[in-house]
């Protein structure tokens, strides 16, 4: 008689549950980049606050996010994926109502500081489930773009939900909805995930050294970014930060190297497709974010938008997005993940690119069509991205692994914010469409690094073994086991 597994080492029963889950969570997550940026101007009108001030209710989150998506990683991986999310989406919903609540523009920045460690313990360890609830190469690739199409769908629809919500019920409403949401979220991953312990991960020591150490370093790059902009990048404080990131990343790297049991394994760059596929994560949302944030601006500035109208006019390209995230499961699984790659990145290179010449015609018609082959692009880029990385993690490490991935992506998102916004200056008209089309040359150049990187770097093995003979390549290990 076969023994029956102790429930602490039994697969997930109903996968579909912790697909739904991280799915939300995702949701969540990204909606909070989104949704709050339609609110400013209620918040302005509520606490009289400066354009820094409250630039920190954005920013504030993102840094956080950022700089905490290593230490989650990791926490993922020794504590078992499993209780950190279910953790992060307790924090996330209780620095929600605190947001909601709040009394002050002070107050209200430290609680969406708060909101962003919660971020950063639902994204990787999101992940990590689905990894561990789709062990097959097919139906893993298949989940992997449903959890992004998810959020792309956040992202498509933040800024017309937060409108509605702010019209209807007022600012505080944007934060109070993430309550229900994420009370949903336990309870579909308490009920198909009993969080346990990993045995594998169990027996890692916590690296608290270079987990400070990259949360200092994560955090001062991240500050430095978002100063820049209103600083200059040649303020003492900018240049403080960049100074305190410099010698926190060396420390980082030495206590890395020299660790027993370190938080991130060097031996994960060794991997050239993991090296690869997180540097292509940063060249693809300091694309996509530094044009968000421009295109913004411009829209409204030279065409004379309305801050709705301007939401709007994003949809074509999110909608895209989305749609390309769910075909991009299929042609993984057919083509492997590196062709989709290289694939995705040269057509939103392609749309960025040709978008240059029509940003003076005045005419949305001008730009709709090349904003219809970059999201098309980037949709299809991401999940294969995600992929590759999994296929190529240690399942040991597929928390930190997830987390240096976002990690990147987050870095390189405020870093095209940075760029992008300096490109465009004051705003003013007579800036506005020569630095927008140098900021969609930047953007359609550093997409054409990443076609370059995906096309030499992501091996061909870590394509979705479902349709590879036996033997040809790795077949992407789960993560451990709930």
């Amino acid at each position: 008689m076969t023994p029956i597994q102790p429930p602490s080492e039994r697969r997930p029963d109903r996968p579909a549950l912790t697909l739904l889950a991280a799915c939300l969570g995702f949701v969540v997550v990204i909606l909070d980049v989104s949704i709050v940026n339609v609110a400013t101007k209620a918040l302005a009108g509520d606490f009289g606050g400066s354009i820094s001030g409250l630039e920190w209710v954005i920013n504030g989150y993102t840094l956080t996010f950022a700089a905490f998506l290593l230490t989650a990683g990791a926490m993922g991986d020794r504590f078992h994926p499993g209780r950190i999310f279910v953790g992060g989406f307790g924090l996330f919903a209780a620095a929600s109502l605190a947001c909601g609540a709040a009394p002050s523009l002070g107050v209200l920045i430290a609680a969406r500081i708060v909101q962003g460690v919660g971020a950063a313990m639902i994204v990787p360890s999101s992940l990590s489930l689905v990894n561990a609830g789709f062990p097959d190469p097919a139906r893993r690739a298949r989940a992997i773009s449903l959890w992004a199409a998810a959020g792309g769908l956040a992202l498509a629809l933040g800024p017309v939900i937060g409108g509605l919500l702010v019209d209807a019920l007022g600012w505080r409403s944007v934060f109070y909805v993430n309550v229900p949401l994420a009370a949903v979220g336990i309870l579909l991953a308490r009920a198909d995930a009993r969080p346990a312990p990993a045995r594998t991960a169990a027996r890692r020591s916590l690296d608290l050294p270079g987990q400070v150490l990259a949360v200092v370093s994560l955090g001062a790059l991240t500050a430095a970014t978002v100063e820049a902009n209103s600083r200059g990048w040649a303020s003492a404080a900018v240049l403080g930060c960049a100074a305190v990131f410099a010698v926190a990343l060396a420390g980082f790297v030495a206590v890395e190297r020299r660790g027993t049991d370190p938080m991130l394994p060097p031996q994960l760059f060794g991997n050239r497709t993991f090296t690869a596929t997180t540097l292509i994560g940063a060249l693809l949302n300091f694309a996509f974010y530094g044009l968000i944030f421009v295109f913004s601006i411009f829209f409204q500035e030279a065409w004379g938008y309305s801050p709705s109208v301007a939401g709007l006019a994003f949809l074509p390209m999110t909608a895209a997005i989305m749609a390309a995230n769910l075909a991009s499961g299929p042609l993984v699984r057919r083509l492997g993940a590196r062709v989709v790659l290289v694939l995705g990145s040269a057509l939103a290179a392609l749309g960025y690119l040709t978008a240059a010449p029509a940003v003076g015609a005045h005419s949305y018609a001008a730009v709709v069509a090349q904003f219809l082959v970059a999201g098309i692009g980037l949709g299809l880029a991401v999940p294969a991205m995600t992929n590759a990385m999994l296929g190529a993690a240690d399942p040991a490490h597929a928390g930190i692994a997830s987390g240096v991935l976002n990690a990147s992506r987050q870095i390189g998102g405020l870093l095209g914010v940075a760029v992008m916004g300096l490109l465009v200056g004051d705003g003013t008209a007579g800036q506005l469409v020569p630095g927008l089309r140098a900021a969609l040359l930047w953007a359609g150049g550093a997409l054409a690094v990443a076609a370059l990187l995906s096309a030499v770097g992501v091996r061909a093995a870590t394509r979705t073994t479902a349709t590879a003979p036996a033997g040809t390549g790795r077949t992407p290990a789960p993560a451990p086991t709930r």
